[in-house]
């Protein structure tokens, strides 16, 4: 592990959480870093001693825009700014124009967030939406498989795959390169809610064929809540319609005076007023830090983490229910325990140990981030109780 990770990890001036807590639910809502909460308190000074006047903050928004792109493998025309991972999944359920019996394909076990939109075009469109169920594979662990995806997709009135690259409950990551190229081969749309994997996790668009993608920044990137990004593949921007138009989306935004109904074409045609600026600055700062890290290191760290994590807890008798192969493991670790009751511990280990995890469809769920050290995982380990 090189220097820039290495000085990072376990560093309570960079990450104060560790002062006070054993947190591994990032796969929730993170702690802000040092630099992201430096950022609000110097957003607030400025704006208290001075307004908007000589600040640089949509300079710096601009900034962001292209440290965004750069994470995911885009163009910065193709990125948006968004209040949360819903509101982009919004924008492409909203922005397609949808024919009678259209199909759209996702899995039983989705984030409500990647549901409910599609919902409604059931409701108003006369279109189906299509569930693929999870399954215990070979090992016992649970999964969609990604067979059975394509095979679903492979109906021709599919017209859209929505998918999260992770799944929030069992971890199960997709093999979204296998998925996007079947995609794309078959005149199918492929969006994905990637807020578990942005900031933890390589993510190429491009190189995963990946027609759309929303993600909130208070979960992997380290961000606050309310400020996310949101991609649209350029040959999608002007075929999508903004669910929201305000004053923001158009070409000549600035000249108030002259009103141009011409929306922009770049993704900015997505962003329909002003931004939460406090917020996006906290998310620049937080994305600088991942970016001084790398992600790459961060993502073998992870690795290395949930690795320990999960042989520690098998030793001790609980059951994984994660799956851990090349393309499946994720950031999310997701165990449970036949013999104790697990609302009842998360309770305790938050209360008592200053531990926090979570409970996810009936499953604890620990989410550890680069930052996080070995000795945090052996205390999480021993404080739960023994079989």
């Amino acid at each position: 592990m090189f220097g820039e990770i290495r000085q990072l990890i376990g560093n309570s001036e960079a990450f104060p959480v560790l002062k006070n807590w054993t947190f591994f639910n990032h796969a929730g809502v993170c702690p802000l870093p040092a630099a992201a909460a430096d950022a609000f308190r110097k957003y607030a000074g400025q704006a208290e001693e001075r307004a908007y006047l000589f600040t640089g903050w949509y300079q710096d928004i601009e900034k962001l825009r292209h440290i965004a792109a750069e994470l995911i493998g885009a163009h910065r025309d193709e990125i948006a700014f968004i209040k949360n991972t819903s509101e982009g999944l919004s924008i492409v359920a909203n922005g397609i124009d949808w024919q009678w019996g259209d199909r759209i394909v996702t899995t039983a076990v989705e984030y409500p967030a990647n549901v409910y939109p599609w919902m409604e075009q059931v409701r108003n469109r006369g279109v189906k939406l299509v569930t693929v169920p999870e399954i215990d594979d070979e090992n016992g662990r649970r999964c969609v498989p990604v067979d059975r995806i394509l095979q679903e997709a492979a109906d021709e009135r599919t017209r859209i795959v929505s998918l999260s690259h992770v799944e929030y409950a069992s971890g199960q990551r997709h093999d979204l390169t296998k998925i996007g190229e079947f995609c794309r081969a078959n005149n199918k749309l492929f969006c994905v809610d990637a807020i578990q994997t942005v900031g933890a996790l390589p993510v190429d668009v491009k190189a995963m064929k990946i027609d759309y993608l929303s993600a909130d920044g208070h979960k992997w990137m380290l961000g606050p809540e309310g400020a996310g990004i949101f991609y649209c593949r350029k040959e999608l921007i002007e075929r999508t319609r903004p669910i929201m138009v305000g004053w923001m989306n158009v070409v000549d935004a600035q000249n108030y005076g002259d009103i141009n109904y011409t929306l922009r074409s770049d993704a900015q045609r997505f962003e329909c007023g002003t931004y939460n600026v406090p917020g996006l600055l906290s998310l620049k700062a937080a994305l600088e830090l991942i970016q001084t890290a790398r992600l790459g290191h961060v993502a073998q760290r992870i690795r290395e983490l949930t690795d320990l994590m999960i042989e520690m807890l098998s030793k001790k008798g609980y059951q994984i229910v994660s799956p851990r192969d090349k393309w499946q493991w994720s950031g999310i670790v997701s165990f449970t325990s036949p013999r104790h009751e697990h609302k009842r511990l998360v309770a305790e280990l938050r209360k008592e140990k200053k531990i926090e995890i979570a409970l996810r469809e009936g499953r604890l769920r620990a989410s550890p981030h680069f930052y996080n050290t070995e000795d945090q995982v052996a205390r999480l380990v021993e404080a739960l109780p023994a079989h």
